[in-house]
This record gives C-alpha cells, structure tokens and sequence, in this order.
C-alpha cells in the first residue's frame, strides 16, 4: 500500500508570482482522493511537485509505495511517439531504464555488427528480463486488447498520434490501473474518454485497492468515485487548501457553510479590531490627563499590535467572475446540409440539416469519426466559398470524405479544438494575441484587451504565454477568440474537458444566449443536457439523430 503526504507546500511561479500557499493534505492509503479548484490555482503543477518533476521550494511531500502518473497531455499525444514506448513511459523506473538501454542496443547493432555490439545487446535483452519487461509486455497486451482491440504486438510500433485521445487516454489508464504502482497521479483522467469509458473509469477506482491522487472537473466522476476532495482555493499570496472528508455529494454543502463560517470569524475579527482601535485611541486621550491611565494605554497598544500582528483569520474564497459574450448572428435558415456524407473509413453516408439556433450535441464512441467531422465543418465543409472561411487561429486539416457537407449563408465556422493545439499562439502572451489581431478580429489596444481577459478570468495571466497556461485557462482563451472573431457556427471539441465548474456554467449561460448555430462534440453528461438535437454516431457505422442524449454506444467495430 502506498500514501502521499502534503504538508505546509508553498510554490512561487518563475516571474516571482505566488502559486501556492502552506498546502497541506493526506492521501490515505487505498483511497482515492479528487483536486478540484479553478482553473490556474496550480493544480498540475502540484502535482509535478507530488511526482518529483520540480523541487518543493517550501514545505515537504512524503510518499511510500512505486509511483504512477498520468500527465495531463496524454490524449493530445501527436508527436512520433509510438504504442509500444508510451506503454514504457508510464512503467516503473527500473524497467523504464532497461527499455531505454535495449532500444540503444538495438540501434548500435544495427549500425555495426561486431562482437562488442553483440555482447553489449545481450546484456541489455538480459537486464530488460530482469527489470520484468517481458512479463510486463503480457500485461500490455490486455491493455492494447482491452483499450484497442488488438494485441501489443500488433501495435506496439504504432504512432499514438493515429489513435483518438479518448484511445490514448484509456491505454494509460489500463496499463496504470493494472501495473504495480501502489500511488497514481491521475491529471485530467476523464478528458477525451466517451461515457462508457468514463464508467469503467468510475468502476475501477471504486474497486481499486491503490492510493489516487486525481485531477477532475466532471461532477459525476467526482461523485461517483472520490472518497474526499482537496480543494485549491485561490488568495493573495497563492491558493490555498482546503480537505472536504466526505463524498462530492456533501461537497457542495459543505463548502457553503465553510464560505459562511469563514465570513463570521472575519466579520468578528473587525469587529474586535475596531473596538481595539477605539480602546486605545480613549485611553490615549485620557493619558493626557491622568497619569494612573499610562499603564493600561500602553498594556492596550501592546494588546492591538498582538493582534494584529497575528493577523486576520482566512479570507472567504474570492467567487469566480467570469463572463462570456458569445453573439454570433443571422444566418441563412440552413446552417449545415450534408448530404450523403461519408467520412472516409470511418462512418457510412448519412444525410442531416441543421437549422439557424440548433444546440446539436455529437454523441459516440471513441475514435468514430466526430472530430473529423467538426473539422470538414471548421473548414468551411466539401467545397467552401470565401464566406465560409474559418476563423480559427490554426490551420484545419482537411479531411477525407465522399459526398457532400454544405454551409448556409453568412455561416462563418469558429472551432475549438480539443487537443488545444494553437501553433500561431505559442511564444506569444494573451496580451500580445489580442492587440495584434488577425483577418477575422480587430486587434484591442491594451485597456479593451485587459477588460476583455478579466471578464474570462484571465487578467492575472496577461503576461504570460499561451503554451505556460493549464489547460484550463487555454479553452478559456479559445473561447474569448471565437467571441471577439464573429462566428456565427460554433463548432465545440469537448469544451468543457478542462474547464472548472464555474467556467463550464459560464459556457453554458453564453451558448443559450448565443445567435447562431451550436454543434458540439461531448461526452460530458451535464453540458449535454443543454442540447436539443443529438447526433449519434453508432457502432455500426451508421449516423442517427436522437430526441434524447445516447451514451452506451459501443466500439465502432472496423480493422484496426
């Protein structure tokens, strides 16, 4: 068994910015334990400090047992990386290690044969051996069968870039879940996964017997998984912890009267300040004219600088503002005709309009094709006029398909990307982004840029570059670029997977509100419930729409 603790962790930001402050938590053994907070309190970088990846600069963490951790970006994967080395990623050190020196082997073999070469390759099957890798290769094989439907060796020089991040996702989980590791670090675990995967994912954390540290923002996870929550609440000088010991069903109870007790020892601690203040301020009149008054003016004076020295009790958390003005606009009574549209190797042809003011929600399974299909509407569909261009930041890949996808008039598609891949953004900070402006948004001099960030609860990150943002704060920003770029077809990957609750509902009051057409791709059981259309992407192939949200849609089955 294995455990993880947290005492007193304090964390200052490169630029000097206070992140956290005196954190302090227990992950008890065999529980799982949920970190919730808004965005940007510093709930991944906490967790680099938990798994090792960065010093503690104050404060210490104590952990027993071998460590397992999901990084946030798995599930976004697109670089060459293949099945077989993200499976060694997250193996334990030792055999990490042995992989690692097998590769190296391998390759020096193959440039040279020589006996030297030979020996050294030997010995490296051999440590591998002995760090467990072939018995670890079995257990990889239940989870490519399981995560995949097919076995390791028939993936494991697979790219993960070709797999669904739902896919990539559910890989990791299978390997963590089933390796030898006693504490997991989970960041984001539920990103990508479609519903079916996210209940298995609630399953296995009830029946697992390792301690879990996890990061998550989806309520019916939360409730149906977490034994406790730590909460990460933002302050002056850096978020700050606070342990509810119950369920996510109490949690929101819980936090209320915690708001409210936190407001009744301040309100009496200014009181008590205030009537210290006038204490001494009388008696200081009164020594003036009586000398006997001397000691209890000075015995006052020491009592309000204790007191004030000892400071005031926590603040109550500051209530998230943020306010989004997604406002579209008139479009043709059509927004989107698809007519015989068969996304190439991935679905059959299927025909669907969708009409000016639809909230279309894309609903399946991993790896059926709906990204790719939010992605031929991003780029203006089959044969796009230049009213049609998009008016996305990156470029839209495009996209094989037969048959025809048409959009209306004036219809102008703004697509948010789930794996947040903004290449024209990185190495640019927010401020930058919005006072240069592009071809489909004004640029905002520094005054209407700020005001613009603070309404997303970003005014604080202003300086800061795209790529140093959570993950959170980025699908903040992707949404205030399709507000300030006048789309009229939203077109929504997964938007809520990072965003905080608060966020989320945020998103949610600006969609009702927005003039124009909303198709969405989503596995969040919540989000959905705002959506009166639901297109079904079946197992068999085949494209349905729905009068009410599906959720046990299987495996699409096809060679993989």
């Amino acid at each position: 068994m294995g455990h993880v603790d947290v005492q007193a962790v304090s964390h200052e930001l490169p630029d000097g910015r206070p992140l956290l402050h005196e954190v302090s938590f227990r992950v008890a053994d065999g529980t799982t334990t949920a970190l919730v907070g808004p965005n940007g309190t510093g709930k991944t970088t906490l967790l680099r400090l938990v798994a090792g990846d960065e010093p503690v600069q104050e404060g210490a963490v104590a952990r027993s047992g071998g460590l397992g951790v999901m990084r946030q970006f798995v599930g976004s994967v697109r670089d060459g990386t293949t099945v077989g080395e993200l499976l060694v990623s997250v193996a334990p050190p030792q055999l990490r290690s042995a992989a690692a020196a097998l590769d190296a082997a391998e390759l020096a073999l193959l440039e040279t044969d020589a006996e030297r070469e030979q020996m050294r390759y030997a010995q490296a099957i051999a440590d591998y051996a002995d760090a467990g890798g072939y018995d670890a290769e079995v257990g990889w094989d239940e989870c490519t069968t399981a995560a995949l439907g097919i076995g390791f060796d028939a993936c494991r020089h697979r790219l993960v870039r070709t797999l669904s991040g739902g896919e990539q996702k559910r890989l990791v989980l299978e390997a963590l879940l089933r390796g030898p590791d006693e504490v997991l670090l989970l960041d984001e675990p539920d990103n990508y996964l479609d519903v079916p995967g996210k209940r298995w994912l609630e399953e296995q954390l009830r029946a697992t017997a390792k301690s879990v540290l996890l990061v998550s923002h989806d309520r019916e996870l939360l409730s149906a998984a977490a034994d406790r929550i730590v909460t990460l609440e933002p302050g002056a000088l850096g978020a700050v912890s606070w342990v509810h010991g119950g369920s996510f069903a109490t949690y929101g109870e819980a936090r209320t009267a915690r708001g409210e007790r936190l407001e009744e020892l301040r309100r009496r601690w200014d009181e008590e300040r205030v009537k210290l203040r006038t204490l001494v301020v009388t008696l200081r009149e009164k020594s003036k004219f009586n000398d006997g008054v001397a000691s209890r003016y000075s015995a006052a004076q020491t009592r309000l600088a204790r007191f004030e020295e000892a400071g005031p009790p926590q603040a109550p958390p500051a209530v998230q503002d943020v306010r989004m003005r997604l406002r579209g606009g008139r479009t043709g009574k059509r927004a989107v005709v698809c007519e015989r549209l068969e996304l190439t190797g991935l679905m059959r042809p299927f025909d669907a309009e969708l009409w000016l003011g639809d909230r279309v929600a894309v609903l399946g399974s991993n790896g059926s094709g709906k990204s790719h299909f939010l992605r031929l509407l991003a780029a203006g569909g089959t044969d796009p006029d230049a009213e049609h261009a998009p008016v996305a930041e990156q470029a839209v890949a495009p996209v094989p398909h037969a048959g025809t996808a048409r959009l209306g008039a004036r219809v102008r598609p703004g697509w948010f990307a789930q794996t947040h891949d903004q290449p024209s953004l990185v190495g640019r900070t927010l401020l930058d982004v919005l006072h240069r402006g592009t071809a489909h948004r004004a640029g905002l001099d520094r005054e209407a840029a700020s005001r613009a960030l603070d309404r997303y609860g970003l005014a604080a990150a202003a300086e800061q570059r795209f790529e140093h943002l959570s993950g959170g704060q980025q699908a903040r920003l992707q949404i205030l670029l399709l507000e300030l770029s006048g789309a009229t077809l939203l077109l929504l990957d997964e938007p809520t997977d990072n965003l905080d609750l608060h966020s989320a509902e945020a998103l949610e009051q600006a969609l009702a509100t927005f003039e124009g057409t909303v198709v969405a791709v989503t596995h969040d059981r919540w989000f959905a419930r705002g959506f009166d259309r639901f297109l079904v992407f079946g197992a068999d192939g085949r494209v349905v729409e729905s009068d009410e949200p599906v959720w046990d849609v299987a495996r699409v089955v096809r060679a993989r």
